[in-house]
């Protein structure tokens, strides 16, 4: 059964699975199969694919995740930040919805999907946690100002080549603000003013729906009275009423080469978004995650994808939210909203013929307004320097360079700075303070300390990167003390050390004894006395020199240090001094 479990996860939860919880994941599917159905076709539009992709995306992906993730609420699909590094990456390369075109986009959805799929076997998909929150809010908002810009010529109606950059496109707008089509803006106008009132007076109503449906009457009227010739109000056209259809992905090994990089660009950032928000939900529900089979899951379910005309999915947090929030118990929810949807594409795809483009660029302007996460930025300003220089070197990385590439420099960046924070673990003299009744210990560089005993806390990594920083503190120590020949390390927060670390303590061992002095060590973590002594560095030290705890430790020390020296100190930093002297 075990094994079973290992590979049918779904297996884990079949029971909780009962009659009253089915009849709250279906509820809660319909509602999301609704939500997802413009959407879908708002992503595929920004993904420079045909609407229907959006909404097949939204199948298959979202059925499959359930099955073989972890998280009972996340709902997998189509996603703005996904659609928009699919078109950048694969639009120079080859022309936007043509066949060719779709056939890449599904290659890339194959190779995420393998990519993930790896991740998770190998089990280092908790190496996501390394990547900074701050990294997906700077790429998440400069994604939103790209989906804007990208949407400004459907809006107001200024040709524009397509495949311009931000800067072109704000450039050529600007040159070209006379040949603004008033009947496409006021189409645009009418969507934009009915969602963001909708919105404003029922937050939880899907606005898109009465933005969608306002801004169609308009552009039917508009058409229906002047004619095309005169309005020029495209529409997104009749969508194939059916279910997804089977597709191939391009398994050549030039076209594998040129997509390894941006679909491993796209692996990371669908991941981050994933386990982010199960993670996110998950504290809501009180269900615990398991991160690793989440991105098997989120493997299996691409790789299906790019069988079934889905380009690369992730977790939806609006769906994923909306999911939890309407009363889903089970992943069953997300297979009823998959099922639903896939029902009413039969039934509503001819209804797209009367959905102006304007209408969806009015929908993406307000889908990308909702990306910028303003909160979460004024706290990143508030909080941090280092934060803040990665914020907006990712928001303007993302502006200005490829894609996938601001991906990687945000990534690159984020391991930089928990590399540069690690690398400073927390190390300073810890002393009695004289104030307390009890003589308790605190890191202070002020209080007294004993001549000849110089005891340090760290709290931190001892590693590669922060074995120099250490090293300066207890030579600047040793300095500056230099009749302090004996030393204590207290190491309840050292809960890694490496080969440089252990490299670092023999040294630091050796040369104090070469001075005449000696090194004692207590509170050490079970796993790091396991690596000191494998690495035989126990020995170096010397299991009597080796303590549980730091009461102990002193009360050992105390009587070898120089006790004419004792008897001439009036400090009396510990309070076996006084019974001594």
């Amino acid at each position: 059964m075990r094994a079973l479990k290992a590979f049918f996860p779904f297996l884990r939860w079949k029971a909780i699975v009962t009659k009253k919880n089915l009849s709250n994941d279906l509820i809660a599917g319909l509602l999301g199969a609704v939500i997802v159905l413009p959407q879908g076709v708002a992503f595929a539009t920004i993904a420079g694919l045909p609407p229907e992709y959006g909404l097949y995306s939204a199948i298959v992906p979202a059925i499959v995740a359930a099955l073989w993730g972890s998280s009972w609420h996340l709902v997998s699909g189509p996603t703005t930040a996904i659609s928009l590094v699919v078109f950048a990456t694969i639009s120079p390369i080859s022309p936007v919805g043509s066949s060719e075109y779709i056939d890449m986009v599904l290659t890339i959805t194959f190779l995420v999907g393998l990519f993930q799929l790896l991740m998770g076997w190998m089990k280092i998909g908790r190496l996501l946690d390394f990547i900074s929150h701050t990294v997906v809010v700077g790429f998440t908002a400069g994604a939103a100002i790209l989906i804007a810009s990208s949407q400004i010529k459907n809006f107001f109606g200024v040709k524009i080549p397509q495949g311009s950059s931000f800067y072109e496109t704000l450039h050529i707008f600007f040159s070209r603000f006379d040949e603004i089509n008033y009947y496409i803006l006021i189409v645009g106008l009418a969507a934009l003013f009915t969602g963001i009132f909708v919105k404003k007076m029922w937050p939880k109503f899907p606005y898109m729906i009465p933005a969608m449906l306002i801004g169609s009457l308009v552009g039917y009227y508009f058409n229906s009275r002047y004619g095309f010739d005169v309005t020029e109000i495209k529409t997104v056209g009749t969508l194939p009423g059916k279910l997804p259809p089977l597709s191939f992905p391009v398994f050549e090994m030039d076209v594998i080469k040129k997509l390894a990089s941006p679909a491993l660009a796209v692996t990371i950032l669908a991941l981050t978004e994933a386990v982010a928000i199960s993670k996110a939900v998950a504290l809501r529900s009180g269900q615990k995650v398991d991160t690793n089979q989440e991105v098997i899951g989120q493997g299996v379910s691409n790789i299906a994808g790019s069988f079934f005309s889905a380009y690369p999915a992730s977790g939806s947090f609006n769906r994923s939210g909306l999911n939890f929030e309407s009363g889903a118990k089970t992943p069953m929810a997300s297979i009823f909203a998959a099922v639903f949807l896939a029902i009413i594409l039969l039934f509503v795809a001819p209804l797209a013929a009367y959905l102006p483009v304007a209408v969806m660029a009015a929908i993406l302007f307000l889908v990308a307004w909702g990306l910028i996460d303003f909160s979460h930025i004024k706290g990143i300003m508030k909080a941090s320097r280092g934060e803040t220089a990665l914020l907006f070197v990712t928001f303007f990385s993302t502006l200005f360079i490829e894609l996938e590439f601001a991906i990687f420099v945000g990534v690159l960046m984020s391991v930089a700075l928990y590399l540069r924070n690690s690398a400073k673990p927390d190390i300073a003299p810890y002393v009695p303070n004289p104030l307390h009744p009890k003589r308790k210990f605190v890191n202070s560089e002020d209080l007294p300390q004993c001549p000849q005993l110089s005891i340090l806390k760290i709290d931190g990594p001892i590693f590669f990167g922060s074995v120099s920083y250490i090293e300066y503190v207890t030579n600047s120590i040793r300095e500056k003390n230099p009749e302090q020949k004996i030393f204590l390390l207290v190491f309840p927060g050292v809960n890694i050390i490496d080969l440089s670390g252990i490299d670092f303590l023999v040294k630091l061992i050796r040369d104090v004894r070469k001075d005449g002095g000696d090194v004692y060590f207590s509170n050490i973590n079970k796993f790091v006395f396991k690596a000191m002594k494998k690495a035989n560095l126990i020995s170096v030290i010397g299991e009597e020199n080796v303590f549980d705890s730091k009461p102990d430790a002193i009360s050992v020390i105390l009587p070898k240090l120089d006790q004419s020296k004792c008897q001439k100190c009036n400090l009396k930093i510990f309070s076996e001094c006084e019974k001594r002297v």
